[in-house]
């Protein structure tokens, strides 16, 4: 198992592979990152976590991307946490915000699925203008993000594909809190053409009284199974525990097989708002909501939801950038 520049560090995702097993993957740990995050907003704990789930998702999905370019991750719903949104800009950049409803939050408690309700959860890569963008979507039916990750990957990649998340707040010293987030994701990714092979077709009609056969059982892989079952040992601590590396719990996961750790990517939480950016958008408006947009003052305000930062634009800025 060879080590990296990146070795125990947090705001990392390390990729790894098991050549034994057929199974490529990665890790996350998100400290300071995620943190920022969360309370830049001030989100309540239930909150708090579930955003911090879909950041280290976003992440270990996003952290894939050979270019330029962006992955977000978008959760549409009737629950407590009506929305949530988490951008990752290629190669390094991430950012988050969620709205929910305080009072439906108190009073549902800190079960993720039971917060996000039911609607959907949208994931998007979007490669830049000059090519068309990708989204896959699943239906938010009660279920976490894992479980939902799941589905992602069954029905619009066909991926087997394990997923492990997990947030927890670390006591950093008195009575100094910070959130911590951590994922895991394994695939099961065959080269040779035995592993490649498809399940058969049914084998005809099933006599009355005779269970059927559940699609795939019969020729799942012995490989994913046991790298599956692997991953599903891992216990929420193992994933955000600031005295356990990526490494070694790999290590711990695989070490009878052999894994193979390659170069890990840094993380970083950031914001691409700016005044250009948020200008370009106004432009945007037509004329009659540009007007509503002025405030009491006589200026144009605007917050950035993902970092909260403020801007002020008179509003002849706005017409003569509109003009020229």
């Amino acid at each position: 198992m060879t080590q990296t520049q990146f070795d125990g560090a947090d705001d990392i995702v390390l990729p790894f592979a098991v050549e034994a097993l057929d199974v490529r993957g990665r890790v996350v740990r998100l400290g300071d990152a995620v943190d920022t995050l969360v309370n830049r907003h001030g989100y309540p704990d239930a909150v708090a976590r579930v955003v911090g789930e879909a950041a280290a998702l976003t992440a270990l999905l996003g952290s894939a991307l050979k270019f330029d370019g962006r992955f977000q991750l978008q959760t549409k719903t009737d629950g407590a946490v009506e929305m949530i949104v988490v951008d990752y800009d290629a190669p390094d950049r991430l950012r988050a915000f969620a709205r929910f409803d305080a009072d439906k939050v108190a009073a549902t408690g800190a079960d993720s699925g039971a917060l996000l309700g039911q609607g959907h959860l949208a994931m998007t890569i979007d490669q830049g203008p000059s090519t068309s963008r990708y989204q896959g979507i699943v239906p938010l039916e009660g279920q976490g993000l894992e479980e939902a990750a799941h589905q992602y990957f069954r029905q619009s990649e066909q991926i087997p594909t394990r997923v492990r998340l997990a947030v927890a707040e670390e006591l950093t010293g008195g009575e100094t809190r910070a959130y911590r987030a951590g994922g895991l994701m394994v695939q099961f990714l065959p080269t040779s053409p035995e592993r490649q092979r498809q399940a058969e077709l049914p084998p005809g009609d099933i006599p009355d009284g005779h269970p059927a056969h559940a699609a795939g059982a019969a020729s799942e892989d012995d490989a994913w199974v046991e790298a599956r079952s692997l991953v599903d040992t891992v216990e929420d601590h193992e994933l955000i525990d600031p005295a356990l590396s990526s490494e070694r719990l790999l290590f711990r996961l695989f070490h009878e097989r052999g894994v193979r750790v390659f170069e890990g990517q840094g993380i970083r939480e950031a914001c691409r708002c700016s005044r250009e950016r948020v200008m370009d958008v106004l432009t945007r408006f037509d004329a009659d909501e540009r007007r509503e947009m002025v405030a009491d003052d006589g200026r144009v305000q605007v917050t950035c939801e993902f970092c909260s930062r403020k801007y002020a634009f008179d509003p002849s800025e706005i017409e003569a950038k509109v003009e020229g």
